[in-house]
């Protein structure tokens, strides 16, 4: 059943305010690395979304300093170590990874919110779902795999195989329906027309993607749509918050979270404060079912823009409009202007001559560069560089180095991509 929008409402939906306090309840004391938290704070009446305001932000900086001062986990676990039974981790993109455990308890309720999310983007029972990655520590789709199997849907692992084979693969079992990262979902179309493979011609019919904005770029999910001749879903998770969102049918380019099983805050990252629906914000997420290992207002980092229209679904839960359009640590300072990676793939898609990206901000010198290294064929290169050059000047207000590298030469990801470095910077890392 859908939930008031607790963005937009003062007091929290009943049943968010009942799972709130049955959170608290179980995991207070025990859970140590809250109960220093919020030492000295009454959590047992939290009723409002102002009462819920008044605890302490959780940050990924603290559970990473907690399990670097109490290794190997920390102390976020409500439970002894023996109740735990699965382990994942963060991508480690920028920094060390996170470790996260779950209780079967906890696992199952991910798989839960897949079976919703599976409701959702209208999985049919005669669907064959293909998941064309090798599995690990990375928590990626391992939840919808699993929860995929338990309900008796055909799925097919896509582990240990070239791009080749896995086309193949799915030509062979009739998938129709693929999981897997924006960024990969190209790669394959590539692959596809350098084998002379007609994806549109396949029985695929949807594509479920995550782990970057690219499924809430215009451009980038035109080009895979488009590629696949497919329906594209987005959808957010986090190892630590677990699967929490996806695209509704009715309504593309945006993503429902799920407000029976999260509280979910948008503020203004340099503030904290809430910002009204349809302004850019932080997403601040309270998991409700995750009890194991709990997220209490957590900074995902993540920017969003909720959605103030009410969606034609008819669900009443929040609506990320355009997804996950960014990190607030990705922001590029240049010469005056700021902006973000999303905003400079927006438009380098556009131009169906380039097949891949890499963007790098030289930080040595007193005033920052950004190159935007595209890959296109050797015929259109030259002309290519300067129209990308050009519709960055002319939409973004900066002038960018854009160089042609040759066919091939740029690095293809099964998972998330990194296409953003920094280069000289003190505290120089890979940001996306």
């Amino acid at each position: 059943m859908p939930v008031t929008d607790s963005a937009r409402s003062p007091n929290l939906a009943l049943p968010q305010r009942d799972r709130l306090r049955a959170l608290l309840n179980e995991i207070l004391p025990q859970n140590r690395f809250y109960a220093r938290k919020f030492a000295g704070i009454d959590t047992s009446k939290i009723g409002s979304s102002a009462e819920l305001a008044r605890l302490p932000f959780t940050t990924k900086e603290e559970l990473l300093a907690d399990q670097a001062d109490h290794p190997p986990y920390g102390e976020v676990l409500t439970y002894p170590p023996a109740r735990y039974s699965r382990l994942h981790q963060t991508s480690g993109t920028s920094g060390r990874p996170l470790r996260w455990l779950d209780t079967p308890e906890s696992w199952q309720w991910a798989l839960d919110n897949w079976k919703i999310m599976f409701q959702m983007v209208g999985l049919r029972r005669d669907d064959r779902l293909f998941f064309p990655f090798s599995f690990g520590p990375f928590l990626g789709f391992w939840t919808a795999f699993d929860a995929a199997a338990r309900e008796g849907y055909f799925c097919l692992p896509g582990g240990g195989m070239s791009s080749t084979a896995r086309l193949r693969f799915l030509l062979d079992n009739g998938a129709t329906v693929v999981f897997c990262t924006p960024t990969y979902a190209l790669h394959l179309t590539e692959v596809a027309q350098q084998e002379g493979i007609d994806l549109r011609a396949s029985p695929v019919r949807a594509l479920i993607v995550a782990g970057e904005p690219g499924g809430g770029i215009p451009a980038t999910r035109a080009r895979i749509e488009q590629g696949w001749g497919a329906r594209l879903f987005d959808h957010t998770g986090m190892t630590e918050a677990g699967p929490l969102g996806i695209e509704c049918v009715e309504n593309p380019g945006g993503i429902h979270l799920l407000e029976t099983e999260c509280i979910a805050e948008v503020n203004d990252p340099a503030s904290a404060v809430a910002v009204p629906a349809g302004e850019l914000g932080e997403l601040v997420l309270t998991n409700l079912g995750r009890l194991g290992s709990p997220l209490i207002r957590y900074r995902t980092g993540d920017l969003v823009r909720v959605d103030p229209q009410p969606c034609p679904c008819g669900r009443g839960w929040i609506r990320l409009e355009g997804g996950i359009l960014g990190r607030c640590d990705d922001m590029i300072h240049l010469r005056g202007n700021n902006v973000y990676p999303a905003a400079l793939e927006a438009i380098i898609r556009r131009f169906p001559e380039v097949a891949d990206f890499r963007i790098e901000i030289d930080e040595t010198a007193s005033l920052p560069n950004l190159r935007i290294d595209v890959e296109c064929p050797n015929g259109a290169a030259a002309r290519v560089a300067q129209q990308v050059r050009d519709a960055i000047r002319d939409e973004l207000f900066f002038r960018a180095e854009v160089v042609a590298v040759s066919p091939g030469s740029l690095p293809r990801f099964e998972m998330k991509a990194r296409r953003v470095s920094r280069k000289g910077a003190k505290d120089a890392k890979e940001t996306k």
